[in-house]
């Protein structure tokens, strides 16, 4: 790994599509380590909800990126890009094959194209009022202010959704026009997973999800930040509070959830045909095409 400039491998995909257990076989055959690019995982105490490498995929092989901060202090781009840089360029320095794996367009971009996000500090004031007008009336308000981002981002996400909004009102600019590119010298491999059978991998999941304690870390999430926390509301997390609170049984937060994460996906998929051009892995053999061409990559 002493070749200029350094090699970096990319494997990006919709959610549920499989990236970690991927990952992992390809991490072991390459004896390289993973950066888990996921504007979720980077959470502690979020892991059922998140689908979070488990402890065992964790021993197997080394993730970084993840456990980065308590929910209730919440990363944005910027600051993920700054210490994700970091952690890279030190894997480089060590001469190691810097190992990039996420479904998060915008943070994965960030690092591989150089998208620069404006450095505005959190204004809480303004969150705050902007959180008390809730989640329809403040994307009819960044519609109206910056329709740009409006597209970008969906009506349900608060947190993106105000951020933006946070942008326009302390520059006066909007946050589309702020973003510039500045790639970095990396040679880059980007590889992409495309399930044929992602709506039934999503709804195994979320099913798992449900049995396996996304409602039980949901209370505990309640009762360590109060249910007023703005992460909570991320798919799979907002319908548990939901079932704890009596408002859906867990069937129909199952059926919500499925349907919910597979408009997501869709969202990914849109965004990884416009913004990325990866190789798509061969899906008969998806190990087997990612060592082909990440050796031909090597060299």
């Amino acid at each position: 790994m002493s070749s200029y400039p350094p090699h970096v491998i990319v494997l990006i995909g919709a959610t549920a599509s499989g990236k970690t257990e991927l990952a992992i076989e390809i991490a072991e055959y390459f004896k390289t380590r993973i950066h888990n690019i996921d504007s979720r995982q980077i959470y502690k105490f979020m892991d059922i909800g998140t689908a979070k490498p488990s402890e065992n995929q964790q021993k197997k092989i080394k993730h970084f990126l993840i456990d980065l901060e308590e929910p209730d202090n919440l990363i944005n781009v910027k600051q993920f890009k700054e210490i994700a840089q970091k952690s890279i360029k030190r894997e480089i320095k060590h001469n190691k094959l810097p190992f990039l794996v996420g479904g998060s367009g915008l943070y994965m971009n960030s690092l591989t194209k150089g998208f620069f996000i404006p450095d505005i500090p959190p204004q809480n004031n303004l969150r705050r009022q902007l959180e008390k007008l809730g989640n329809q009336e403040c994307w009819e308000l960044l519609k109206s202010c910056d329709p740009i981002s409006a597209k970008k981002i969906n009506f349900a996400d608060q947190i993106r959704t105000i951020r933006a909004l946070e942008v326009f009102y302390v520059t006066g600019q909007t946050l589309s026009s702020q973003k510039v590119q500045k790639p970095p010298e990396w040679k880059i491999l980007e590889l992409g997973l495309n399930r044929d059978n992602l709506k039934e991998r999503i709804f195994q999941r979320t099913k798992n999800m449900f049995l396996s304690g996304i409602i039980e870390e949901t209370k505990n999430l309640i009762s360590r930040y109060g249910s007023d926390l703005p992460i909570l509301e991320t798919i799979g997390y907002c319908e548990a509070k939901n079932v704890l609170n009596n408002n859906l049984t867990i069937d129909e937060a199952i059926e919500l959830t499925t349907r919910k994460t597979s408009q997501f996906a869709k969202r990914q998929k849109t965004w990884f045909r416009n913004k990325n051009n990866p190789f798509w892995l061969n899906n008969k053999n998806l190990l087997k095409d990612a060592i082909i061409k990440i050796e031909s990559f090597l060299g």
